[in-house]
């Protein structure tokens, strides 16, 4: 019953992800959307980087096609707010390329106990094979120690140091929203034998954690379209666990 009871409940999440349409976020902000992706596609560190990504290894939530769109709405964020602290262009198209090497690196650890430092000290290893400034280099290790909700968060070296780790986080935040219902819960129990009477269990005390991320956003454009991105997940979850609760005849 399990297999045919969460491929309902994902069919479920993804016609109420479709009723809902397109967060703000993505269609306010075409042109950097395809800036970003396109970077993500073209640029030689960017493939090399992902190269250093073995899938098999990954958490499976959290696998490559999270990385990369994690890296891409990483890029996207950072040309909005290099706009809004009118930094050159210049400087945002190489900060566009270090904080998608963060997008792509930040789970590599992500099945290990503090995923975040053990996560930061495999970047910091990948990275002395790049030729980038040391600085920058640094930059990147932080912003992956600094992804993780509701912990300390590591004062940032300068303010350069501060956009980037922001970025990610708020980028990584953003995947709490619809993905997590029509994508990244599924791929999670589609590697366990999770029974759905435990999921529905648990269902609610999860959400109420992701309610929590809509206080936690770093950057002027994550706090404003980062709410929007978590409540059209919340909907979704609730649509689901009434589903369930059906289901289960509760």
């Amino acid at each position: 019953m399990t297999d045919l009871a969460y491929s309902r409940l994902k069919q479920r999440a993804l016609r109420i992800s479709e009723a809902l349409g397109t967060p703000s976020f993505y269609t306010n902000h075409k042109k950097e959307m395809q800036i970003s992706s396109e970077s993500l596609r073209t640029n030689s560190i960017l493939k090399k980087c992902r190269s250093y990504l073995d899938e098999s290894l990954m958490d499976p939530g959290h696998g490559l096609a999270h990385a990369e769109a994690v890296a891409v709405d990483a890029g996207t964020i950072i040309q909005v707010e290099g706009r809004i602290y009118n930094l050159d262009s210049t400087i945002v198209s190489r900060l566009i390329i270090y904080v998608q090497i963060a997008g792509l690196l930040h789970d590599i650890k992500r099945k290990e106990k503090d995923h975040t430092i053990v996560g930061g000290e495999e970047a910091k290893r990948i990275l002395n094979d790049f030729q980038i400034e040391s600085h920058y280099r640094r930059y990147i290790v932080a912003a992956i120690r600094n992804h993780e909700a509701f912990k300390e968060v590591l004062e940032s070296e300068d303010e350069t140091a501060g956009l980037i780790s922001d970025s990610l986080y708020d980028a990584d935040k953003f995947r709490w929203g619809p993905d997590n219902f029509t994508t990244t819960l599924w791929l999670m129990l589609n590697s366990t034998n999770v029974p759905i009477e435990t999921l529905h269990e648990n269902f609610m005390g999860n959400i109420k954690y992701i309610e929590g991320i809509k206080d936690t956003f770093r950057t002027q454009t994550g706090k404003k379209y980062g709410p929007e991105i978590i409540d059209m997940g919340i909907a979704i979850g609730h649509a689901i666990y009434k589903e369930m609760t059906d289901m289960l005849g509760k």
